[in-house]
């Protein structure tokens, strides 16, 4: 296993991303952009991958974001991830966000959700469907996902309709996490009155999009209670939420083990999978029924 903080690091994921490469080969995933604009700012790029084959139908799309502590990380960094989930049939939106200092909240949900209104409005030209999207972040990016679906102010100043988002993958995430207990938490939402307002469990509802929340019950960066008080909160709703803890995984084996030949251990990244054929699926209901 690759230790974490060689991982974490630019230098390690760009070795994660080598070691993908010669494991997994590049076979059967293209990147198709690089670096886009997807707003004014400078960070406001994505990158986006494609099935490296014939067109043909219009493929379901995944939009994924990464963690960091939301003081690190880059859409370059995740190129294993693009290859990964373009070979299962995807197209792979990356968008890079606003980081610390200049990323505190609410500038990673504003970011993240005009990424989504891209790719509604761009994502047909790639051969994605705009009908068919699930959102998906690991640690950081998992709160950020969370949070534009489960308070709909964001998506709504971008135009993003309900329903658009038909359904969310949280890996590792954060979602019930005050008072703040780290650095980076504190540098990103220190300063927020009340600090509720910057809660995913604060805007639980039973028409949310469907979420499957996975974790592993050895993560001592985000606690697995997080994911386990969410999908409580969730499924009390009325909502649709499947919880899935991993025995034995810390909290960088949820993204390390979507890279190759670290994917040979298919607890992270066949539950996910499973999730993402179910709620793209054309027969897939837009929401979960209020109960």
């Amino acid at each position: 296993m690759l230790a974490w903080p060689l991982v974490k690091a630019r230098a390690g994921i760009q070795l994660l991303n080598a070691i993908d490469s010669v494991a997994g080969g590049t076979a059967g995933a293209r990147q198709a952009l690089s670096g886009t604009r997807y707003g004014p700012l400078p960070v406001q790029r994505l990158d986006l991958w494609v099935p490296d084959a014939p067109a043909g139908p219009k493929r379901p799309v995944l939009v994924f974001v990464y963690g960091g502590g939301w003081n690190s990380g880059a859409p370059q960094d995740y190129r294993f991830l693009g290859r990964t989930f373009a070979r299962a049939g995807y197209v792979v939106v990356i968008p890079g966000y606003r980081l610390v200092p200049d990323g505190v909240f609410p500038h990673m949900l504003e970011d993240t959700a005009k990424a989504l209104a891209w790719t509604r409005d761009n994502v047909a030209a790639y051969g994605g469907d705009s009908d068919r999207v699930v959102i998906m972040g690991q640690s950081a990016g998992a709160y950020n996902v969370a949070m534009v679906a489960l308070e709909r102010q964001w998506l709504g100043r971008e135009g993003v309709p309900d329903g658009f988002v038909k359904g969310v993958v949280g890996l590792s995430g954060p979602y019930d996490f005050y008072p703040f207990t780290s650095d980076s938490a504190r540098a990103a939402f220190g300063r927020v009155a009340p600090p509720q307002i910057t809660q995913p469990i604060s805007y639980v509802r039973g028409d949310a999009p469907p979420m499957l929340l996975l974790t592993g019950d050895a993560d001592t960066v985000v606690k697995p209670r997080n994911s386990k008080a969410l999908a409580a909160a969730l499924d009390q709703a009325g909502s649709n939420v499947r919880l899935v803890i991993v025995p034995g995984a810390n909290h960088e084996d949820t993204v390390v083990k979507l890279a190759a030949p670290f994917s040979r251990d298919r607890r992270v990244i066949d539950p996910v999978l499973t999730f993402l054929a179910e709620r793209t699926a054309a027969s897939a209901p837009v929401q979960a029924a209020v109960r």
